[in-house]
């Protein structure tokens, strides 16, 4: 885990957010169907993130928040100075006989700009770097896999090195509610997601 000084100090209690999904009405809390995979990732903007999964056959239910960082139950504003550690994430839970964990992490790849560190694009800061947090060992074997293999088409493409950070992870805190499914409820709103045209070699 990444350590950040003088990070802020949050809250015990959790921020209001929303309870169920905007688009398909699913429940945006656990306990979730049984069987189901959880991974969180951190893409840039999360807006963008959060509809580029939801619309994807095979996954039950996405939800935008904050992880990766140290302050407990930060707010968006305090996010967004750099100082509680976390990235902007999304939260997917996925049935893994429709939609397995190759397919998501290819998704991931090829979606983004893995090579920019603490950015993407225009986007500036740690908040919006690129990362991947676990909740299972095979999860966490395929991700470090698929980052190799990407890593050499990028080194083909004469692309930089992937920055992405490979974790198991520890609190998923939820964003405020306005931001859950953003882009459903703001159409043409912001959308910062933008690959490199490079391939991932993922099956």
């Amino acid at each position: 885990m990444t350590l950040f000084s003088g990070a802020l100090t949050g809250r015990e209690t959790p921020i209001s957010t929303s309870e169920t999904h905007a688009v398909s009405g699913a429940p945006l809390h656990p306990p979730f169907p049984e069987g189901h995979g959880v991974i969180v990732v951190g893409m840039g903007c999360f807006w963008g993130v959060e509809q580029l999964f939801w619309e994807l056959p095979g996954v039950f239910v996405t939800a935008a928040g904050y992880a990766g960082g140290q302050t407990p139950n930060p707010t968006y504003e305090e996010t967004c100075t750099g100082r509680t550690g976390h990235a902007e994430t999304v939260q997917v839970v996925y049935d893994p006989a429709v939609f397995g964990i190759g397919t998501l992490l290819k998704t991931f790849w090829e979606n983004h700009d893995p090579t920019q560190g603490n950015r993407q694009g225009n986007d500036i800061g740690p908040h919006y770097r690129s990362l991947i947090l676990t909740t299972t060992e095979a999860q966490r074997a395929a991700a470090e896999q698929s980052a190799a293999a990407f890593q050499a088409s990028l080194e083909q493409a004469g692309r930089g090195d992937v920055t992405t950070e490979i974790r198991p992870l520890e609190y998923f805190y939820y964003a405020e509610g306005y931001h859950q499914q953003y882009l459903a409820k703001n159409p043409g709103g912001y959308c910062g997601l933008k690959g490199t045209g490079v391939s991932c070699p993922v099956a």
